[in-house]
């Protein structure tokens, strides 16, 4: 069960529109895509899109996975899913 302390660093990280937007490709995607397929969808520099991947994995949304020089991305469900839950529950 998520904490409230959880949900706030989650709802935090969302707050942002760019960091929204960004979840949201990743999780349509059906293949976990790679940090320059997100530059590209949203046009951003690599550091402000390496900045919202790492405020993404911090609240827990997103694994990266490190394969060489590339970072695979994709959606932690299961969090988002708890997260969804917990709001429910207001």
């Amino acid at each position: 069960e998520m904490d409230a302390g959880q949900v706030a660093v989650i709802s935090k990280a969302l707050a942002d529109p760019s960091r929204y937007e960004m979840l949201q490709k990743i999780a349509e995607s059906k293949d976990a895509p790679t940090c320059s397929c997100v530059r590209d969808w949203l046009g951003l520099a690599p550091a402000t899109v390496s900045h919202h991947l790492r405020e993404l994995e911090n609240a827990g949304l997103v694994q990266v996975k490190r394969e060489g020089k590339f970072a695979y991305i994709s959606v932690r469900r299961d969090v988002l899913k708890a997260y969804l839950q917990r709001l429910g529950n207001l």
